[in-house]
């Protein structure tokens, strides 16, 4: 956790706000909760985890509400949803967003149940935001969802590989700790910006790229319920009050729904502008089975093909060719990059937030960290809701005590209880979880402190990756526009022998990544 923030005793920090290598303890040999996930030696209690679980779920449910936004109502190349009805099928767009939501609560709590297990460490798995909008409004362009699907799933293989090579834990041992703490910082600002634009605080303003509230005017009960929670959960952290995140994300939650049952309004998609930003917070009894259909429609070669009109013009048809090959492999490729780099940037600031890294600035068991989330892709790919991967939203509830993987297992069956009652989750308002990103994000953002700001080489790129994650809205974009100035600066300066060969690898990477728009236009004409 960063120096702002009150630590759980037990564990001391060395003068890099990190930890040293935690020491097994001597155990009988018989399994104990506490024994495989080491509670007690991380200062942490079974209250803790279970109050940190649920925060995490808390402040990551709207997942479940919005990729089936993302994915449930985007139409690929055929013009079809994901569950292959056509838009104007009666019914079938709620069916595919009903189903999109139902999958993603699935795959989000497996997923988050097996980190917690195997990687042991408080980081929740979901469907990645920014790759599921590639894959709904990208990928779809250019073949069926089934095949869209199938190119996730290859990401995840590609990953997964990478892991057991070693490949991706030496990329992880391979950046300076200097842009780690700035990778760390970048995704605070980046989740409270998050936070601010889901309260309605932040909006596209007229006139300017962005404004604040309506007018410079805090106006409507949503944006007031975000200021009371915000402020409530300062002062309770101010006290030193155990469980201020989620005391504040339930109190907000609670005058919300009193709020809307009162005066009633609208949301701001249906063109109320001081309504509610996604959730409506009110009392919901429709309950009914989950429709699982998309598991497993995927086509693991469409990707690869180029898709015109059958001879009867009634249907999509595939073939080969180089340049359809060629921009299956790019579209392969940008995914990978977003999920592998998204993933260690969540995974550094996650350690640093709840201080857990070593000496080396490394969690406990990365191997295991690791392959839990490559197989989330898989998993995401093969439930037809995209790519699942580490969310950086897991630092609210490290910020309220998690510490372990045992609080996982508290955010897994959340998400699980909620693919039979997932209406549950429409009752908390973005507006009500939003104060535990920016405050989170004030946590996290207390790493710049570490970063060498008297070393030009460290700190420009530190500098890069800390504003373009929040303004290129983007974690994948922070890190590879900071990793090509450090290697650029390096070399301007006369150290470029001093530049760890997957640096060089990894900016040339990026430098293809970002100029993957003329590329695929060059390749396919």
């Amino acid at each position: 956790m960063s120096k702002t923030a009150s630590k759980p005793a037990g564990k001391p920090a060395t003068a890099n706000n990190k930890t040293a290598t935690p020491v097994p303890q001597p155990t009988s040999g018989k399994f104990t909760i506490d024994g495989w996930f080491g509670i007690k030696r991380h200062g942490s209690t079974l209250n803790r985890e279970v109050r940190g679980g649920l925060v995490t779920f808390l402040t990551m449910a709207y997942i479940i509400v919005l990729n089936p936004i993302i994915i449930g109502t985007a139409t690929d190349i055929e013009g079809r949803l994901v569950n292959g009805m056509l838009p104007a099928e009666e019914g079938a767009v709620g069916a595919s967003m009903g189903a999109v939501a139902a999958a993603t609560a699935l795959v989000a709590g497996v997923m988050t149940i097996l980190m917690g297990i195997v990687g042991r460490y408080p980081v929740a798995l979901a469907t990645g935001l920014g790759i599921n909008s590639m894959v709904g409004y990208v990928l779809t362009n250019f073949m069926p969802w089934k095949a869209a699907m199938g190119v996730v799933v290859w990401d995840g293989i590609l990953i997964t590989i990478l892991v057991f090579t070693g490949f991706r834990e030496a990329v992880f041992r391979a950046v300076p700790k200097a842009l780690r703490f700035a990778i760390s910082a970048g995704i605070g600002l980046f989740i409270a910006f998050i936070g601010l634009v889901d309260a309605g605080i932040i909006r596209t303003g007229s006139g300017t790229i962005t404004s604040f509230g309506i007018s410079t005017s805090i106006d409507g009960f949503p944006m007031l319920i975000f200021v009371l929670g915000f402020f409530v959960l300062l002062a309770l952290h101010t006290k030193k009050v155990r469980g201020a995140i989620l005391i504040a994300i339930v109190g907000a939650t609670a005058v919300a729904i009193i709020a809307q049952s009162i005066h009633p309004i609208g949301t701001q998609a249906g063109g109320d502008v001081t309504g509610w930003s996604l959730n409506v917070p009110q009392l919901l009894d429709n309950f009914g089975a989950p429709d699982l259909s998309l598991l497993g429609r995927i086509d693991l070669f469409g990707g690869f093909k180029s898709w015109t009109l059958n001879a009867e013009g009634t249907a999509m048809a595939g073939s080969f060719s180089f340049a359809s090959i060629i921009t299956g492999v790019m579209f392969v490729f940008s995914l990978l990059l977003a999920d592998f780099f998204d993933t260690m940037g969540t995974v550094v600031a996650i350690g640093t937030e709840g201080n857990l890294l070593n000496d080396a600035g490394e969690p406990e068991h990365l191997r295991e960290i690791l392959l839990v989330d490559s197989l989330g892709a898989i998993a995401g790919g093969a439930a037809s809701v995209s790519s699942n991967t580490s969310y950086i939203e897991s630092a609210s509830g490290v910020g309220d005590g998690a510490r372990t993987g045992f609080a996982n297992i508290i955010t897994g069956v959340a998400f699980l209880a909620t693919v039979f009652i997932s209406p549950l989750t429409n009752m908390v308002p973005s507006e009500a979880v939003a104060p535990a990103l920016v405050f989170v994000g004030f946590l996290m953002t207390t790493q710049l402190g570490e970063v060498p700001w008297k070393e030009p080489t460290l700190a420009i790129p530190a500098y890069v990756i800390a504003i373009l994650m929040p303004f290129g809205y983007s974690i994948t974009v922070g890190i590879g526009g900071g990793f090509i100035t450090y290697v650029l600066l390096q070399i301007v300066s006369g150290k470029a022998k001093n530049v760890h060969p997957i640096m060089w690898l990894s900016a040339a990477m990026f430098a293809l990544y970002f100029a993957q728009g003329p590329l695929l236009r060059l390749i396919t004409g």
